[in-house]
């Protein structure tokens, strides 16, 4: 994604999204999993997200961009980034979930599908996803960028191949029903 390899593009980025987190999937995620569990987060941006994931547990942070992870780095140099593609997942590191917050909209259906049997490769047993996605149907382009809305049927019938859903559910970013995001543990 060479949008975000642009250090104008990372700046206008970060304004854009101020006041906007994934606290509240962050919460569901807790739910689920013990303090002090290993966490990936799936393309960290400027690291918001990561930062909360870091309070409960041993969270890496990884994003495609170098410049993301360098802003992060001046703010927390011992942080434990990678420069990681969220399609290839190209890492021998296993984790006890994966985090996304409107990160894995940006990949095609072929993206994805290929993103998700990684993302099971790379979870410990018992492990768990959770993502979250624009909601909807269809391709829209967005500052140079493709970003492939999805919807339940999507997301159960692609995920159901490698995890159990556990919850998925429509919530409000911007706009009511605007997102959906889901949590799902992987198959033994």
């Amino acid at each position: 994604m060479s949008y975000y390899n642009s250090e104008d593009n990372v700046k206008q980025y970060i304004k854009m999204a101020e006041g906007y987190d994934g606290a509240e999937l962050i919460k569901v995620l807790s739910n689920y999993l013990g303090r002090g569990a290993t966490v990936l987060e799936l393309g960290m941006g400027p690291g918001k997200d990561l930062d909360m994931l870091s309070v409960n547990f041993k969270a890496s942070g990884s994003d495609l961009s170098p410049v993301f992870l360098d802003y992060y780095r001046k703010r927390k140099p011992a942080a434990d980034l990678l420069l990681l593609d969220a399609v290839t997942l190209a890492t021998d590191r296993s984790f006890d979930a994966i985090y996304s917050n409107k990160v894995l909209h940006c990949l095609s259906d072929a993206e994805l599908r290929t993103s998700i049997a990684g993302q099971a490769r790379l979870l410990n047993p018992d492990a768990y996803v959770l993502h979250s996605f624009w909601y909807g149907e269809g391709m829209e382009e967005f500052e140079g960028m493709q970003i492939f809305n999805r919807n339940e049927s999507f997301l159960r019938a692609e995920f159901a191949r490698y995890f159990e859903i556990v919850a998925l559910e429509r919530y409000k970013e911007m706009a009511e029903g605007d997102s959906i995001y889901i949590l799902a543990r992987k198959k033994a």
